[in-house]
C-alpha cells in the first residue's frame, strides 16, 4: 500500500509541476518588467541621464536591471532584462532578453550594475530581432552621451547604431560595451504569451501586452516626446 501510495504521490507531482514552473516564470517575468520600469525612472530622476534629444530618436530601448545574485552564481558575466520598441500606437509589450560577456560586469561581493541600450536604427532593431547578436561585431555600439540637456554629436547619431549605458554603485554613464552579446530569452517570452507567439509580432504592438508589464511602457510615456511613429 505504502509503495502505491507513493507512485500515486509521484504521479501527481509530475503532472503538477510544469504548472508550478510556468506560473513561477511568469511570476518572474512581471517582475522583471517593473524592475526595469523602476531603474529607468530612477535614472531619469538623476541629475545626469539619458538626454532627451538622443532619447527621443531611439527605435527601441532594452534595461537589464542589475541583480546581486549574478555576482555569486554567474561570476560578473549575466544578466536577464527586457526591450520595447515604438509602434504607430505607442509603445510596444515587453520582449525578454539575456546578456552575457564583455567588459561589463557583477563585481564579487559588490553593488550591482543596471544596463541601458538605446537601438537607434532598423539595422538594429533587426538584430533585436535575432536569436542572438554581438555588441560592437553584429551591430556597432558607442558610450550614450549623459546629461539632460545634452546632444550626442552629429557623427554618434549618423554612426552608431546602439548607445549603451551603465549604472553602478549610483554612477550612471556611456560604458563601451564591445564584445557583450546580447540574446533572445525564449523562454521568458514564452511564460509570458504562450507558445507560438512571434518576437517580431511582441515588438510590432500586435501582442497585447499585460497591464502589469506595462511600468517601462509608461515611464516612457513621460520622458519620450514622439511616442509613436
Amino acid at each position: 500500500m505504502t509503495k502505491y501510495f507513493a507512485v500515486g504521490w509521484a504521479l501527481v507531482l509530475f503532472l503538477v509541476m510544469p504548472t508550478i514552473s510556468s506560473a513561477s516564470d511568469k511570476e518572474d517575468d512581471i517582475s522583471r518588467a517593473q524592475r526595469a520600469g523602476q531603474v529607468f525612472q530612477e535614472i531619469m530622476n538623476a541629475p545626469d541621464s539619458i538626454p532627451h534629444d538622443v532619447l527621443n530618436k531611439a527605435r527601441c530601448i532594452a534595461v537589464v536591471p542589475g541583480d546581486k545574485k549574478f555576482a555569486f552564481i554567474f561570476g560578473a558575466n549575466y544578466g536577464r532584462g527586457l526591450a520595447i520598441c515604438r509602434t504607430a500606437t505607442g509603445w510596444s509589450a515587453p520582449l525578454y532578453l539575456a546578456v552575457e560577456g564583455g567588459s561589463f560586469g557583477y563585481q564579487a561581493g559588490g553593488s550591482s550594475t543596471d544596463l541601458v541600450l538605446l537601438f537607434m536604427n532598423d539595422h538594429a532593431l533587426h538584430s533585436l530581432l535575432s536569436d542572438k547578436f554581438k555588441l560592437g561585431g553584429d551591430a556597432s555600439v558607442a558610450a550614450g552621451p549623459v546629461g539632460r540637456d545634452a546632444t550626442a554629436s552629429t557623427d554618434l547619431k549618423l554612426t552608431a547604431e546602439i548607445l549603451s549605458y551603465s549604472r553602478s554603485k549610483g554612477i550612471f554613464a556611456g560604458v563601451s560595451l564591445d564584445g557583450t552579446v546580447v540574446q533572445a530569452d525564449k523562454s521568458g517570452d514564452k511564460a509570458m504569451y504562450g507558445e507560438d507567439v512571434a518576437r517580431h509580432d511582441i515588438l510590432d504592438g500586435t501582442v497585447h501586452a499585460p497591464a502589469d508589464t506595462r511600468t517601462l511602457a509608461r515611464e516612457l510615456q513621460r520622458y519620450s516626446a514622439n511616442a509613436g511613429y
